[in-house]
């Protein structure tokens, strides 16, 4: 194990899990023990799980694959977005949409109704329509874009999901699953590792733990350029 690598995840409280009452005991090989009622992952593990996910995923970037991040939780939204924009990646960080994989013809049909709506204010063809037509159209735009804007520019299916809680957002690990889409997550001491193809057992709550794992996915990613996906 990478002492030095170890050492940050332990500053950074990547290690500490949930109370023990709250565990899935399908994470026990990926657990140290406990303390005051807290599991305590396993950083060796962590270390080894974090670096398959990572050469699994750049090589889908190196490839110009597509890589769709997705994390309800709040305090996430900013970090998620920043890594996912930064790597011109699609990302849902608000809500996810029941069927965005499984059902993803339709919800395609939606992007271009965005699109449209978009095209339509940018033009000034919302000057054909009444002050209160223009103003409906213009709220069902923020709806939308609060909805799918981040999924505005996905032109396929992604070639993988990368969820940062497969605990909280277990319906988009099971969308994925069900269509066969690979699946990267961190899997703290509540998740089930083996809805995920490479599990990462990490924190998913703290702030530090997620701003440096997925600050080093992002420089994992940049190392070499993307191809262009044709």
């Amino acid at each position: 194990m990478d002492k030095q690598i170890a050492e940050k995840m332990f500053d950074n409280a990547v290690h500490i899990g949930h109370h023990t009452q709250k565990w899935n005991p399908r994470m026990k090989k990926f657990l140290y023990g406990e303390m005051d009622g807290i599991h305590i992952i396993n950083l060796e593990k962590t270390i080894k799980y974090f670096e398959e996910a990572i050469s699994f995923m750049s090589k889908l970037f190196s490839e110009g694959k597509i890589i769709l991040f997705v994390s309800t939780k709040p305090q996430t939204v900013k970090i998620v977005e920043e890594l996912a924009n930064s790597c011109s990646m699609p990302y849902v960080t608000v809500k996810w949409i029941p069927g965005l994989l499984t059902n993803y013809s339709t919800i395609k049909r939606r992007i271009k109704y965005l699109a449209d709506l978009k095209e339509q204010e940018s033009s000034g063809e919302f000057e054909k329509y009444t002050k209160k037509e223009a103003s409906s159209l213009r709220k069902t735009i923020e709806k939308l874009e609060t909805s799918l804007g981040g999924v505005q520019n996905l032109k396929s299916m992604p070639d993988a999901v990368f969820v940062v809680d497969v605990y909280r957002d277990e319906i988009v690990v099971k969308e994925a699953n069900k269509l066969g889409i690979p699946v990267v997550g961190l899997v703290d001491s509540n998740s089930d590792p083996s809805l995920v193809d490479y599990p990462i057992p990490a924190n998913d709550d703290a702030l530090k733990s997620l701003g440096y794992l997925l600050k080093k996915i992002e420089e994992s990613l940049k190392k070499k350029p993307a191809k262009t996906k044709k």
